[in-house]
């Protein structure tokens, strides 16, 4: 789909490690001809960046920062979009003092209504004919309000703790305004379908993230032939790796790992665990760690670069990753270290929370327990490393399904179509 008029992808935060899915998505669509401006609500926090961050093309506008230049901004842009355009600048301000008003984060509304207007300067300057938002929290908002000033149409994409700690009341007015929704499973789409009105039902559409299966051999690199040096005891360096990938936060599990990794040790089986990730429980992980005497078998290691990461799936006999939901409803939605797993050819173990049922089939391309289980997530990772034979079909068969299903060249072309539809 080539254009004069790119299409405008509004993101809270870009680039971001955590958002391969994001990333791929943007560089698949730009291979198919979509011409795309991103316009990012902050700027990067991280001193690493995803390799492919170099291969997009698309520019990027910023928010301004907080200060008595990036203020003068923010008011630059509202007073054009009033004089412009006084009708749909005065729907905006109405649109946003209803929602203030029934909100019970009225400040929040006020950001984002304020980021809308400088925003919307922007895409006016770039000729914007569409908007798409990644998140329906403040991304879709923006986009929305965007939308009204700018008179084009928009969509958003939600994922997990967006959709579920989003009002279902909100989410319904946020679907009811947008051209589609796209969801990365079916447990999202059947959720929103639930309490949506079935005349605003064919708007949600599911599609998959995507992965760059190019990125990871087709052949399964001998274990332990090279990676990165990890910090483990001598004593342990030749035992099999178990690899885990994500934030160090409560939803992802990692405590029910390491407690699972205590119960290996006191079973006798020999393994080493490499934990990729920052976050704020960190702390809390590396005490769990000592107390269970596992500073020789089990390594937090911190944010790791994408291709340092590649190589390490090459290294590992299987990958772990345990998440649960949480008592606010925040839920991973299909973590994409668990597809970026598959597509190395590694078995994996996960739990039966919200759509990793559908990435993996139990028994066929890994194997699934229970959240909050320690006991049932150590006895399937002592099966897989006491049954390596198990674990190559289990890796073979989950390879075949990222191919079939998950290649993020494919899964784009769905995004174009719904794009070029939502353009109209």
């Amino acid at each position: 789909m080539t254009t004069d008029r790119p299409i405008g992808y509004m993101l809270k935060r870009y680039p971001r490690l955590s958002e391969t899915f994001i990333l791929n998505e943007m560089r698949a669509l730009e291979r198919l001809g979509t011409r795309l401006h991103i316009f990012s609500l902050l700027r990067p926090e991280e001193a690493l960046a995803h390799p492919a961050v170099t291969e997009i093309q698309a520019p990027v506008t910023y928010l301004p920062e907080l200060s008595l230049g990036g203020v003068a901004a923010l008011i630059r842009g509202h007073a054009l979009m009033a004089r412009l355009h006084p009708l749909r600048y005065g729907h905006a301000v109405a649109l946003a003092w209803w929602w203030a008003l029934r909100s019970r984060h009225p400040v929040s509304v006020a950001k984002q209504f304020a980021r809308a207007g400088y925003m919307a300067k922007a895409c006016r300057a770039q000729g914007i004919k569409h908007l798409h938002a990644h998140f329906a929290n403040a991304p879709a908002t923006v986009a929305r309000l965007v939308s009204i000033l700018c008179a084009i149409p928009y969509s958003f994409s939600t994922h997990a703790k967006d959709l579920y700690l989003t009002p279902q009341k909100v989410m319904r007015r946020r679907i009811k305004s947008a051209s589609f929704v796209l969801t990365c499973t079916r447990h999202n789409l059947e959720y929103m379908q639930s309490f949506i009105p079935a005349s605003e039902r064919a708007k949600i559409h599911l599609v998959y993230h995507g992965i760059d299966l190019s990125a990871f051999p087709n052949e399964a690199t001998p274990k332990g032939a090279h990676g990165p040096t990890l910090p483990y005891a001598p004593v342990v360096l030749s035992a099999p790796l178990i690899l885990s990938v994500g934030r160090l936060v409560p939803k992802k599990g990692l405590n029910d790992l390491i407690s699972a990794c205590a119960l290996l040790r006191a079973r006798g089986v020999p393994f080493r665990c490499a934990i990729v990730g920052e976050g704020p429980l960190r702390q809390a992980l590396e005490t769990q760690i000592r107390e269970a005497a596992l500073e020789g078998a089990v390594s937090l290691l911190g944010a790791m670069a994408h291709d340092r990461l590649l190589a390490l799936y090459g290294t590992a006999q299987l990958f772990a990753l345990s998440p649960r939901i949480m008592e606010d409803g925040d839920r991973d939605g299909i973590p994409n270290v668990l597809a970026e797993a598959m597509a190395a050819g590694l078995p994996v173990v996960s739990t039966r929370v919200s759509g990793i049922p559908e990435l993996v089939d139990h028994g066929e391309t890994g194997l699934l327990v229970g959240p909050t289980d320690p006991d049932a997530l150590a006895d399937a990772i002592e099966h897989l490393l006491s049954h390596p034979t198990e674990g190559q079909r289990l890796g073979a068969a989950a390879r075949r399904k990222m191919e079939a299903s998950f290649e993020c060249w494919e899964t784009a072309k769905a995004v174009q179509r719904l794009l070029q539809v939502g353009v109209g």
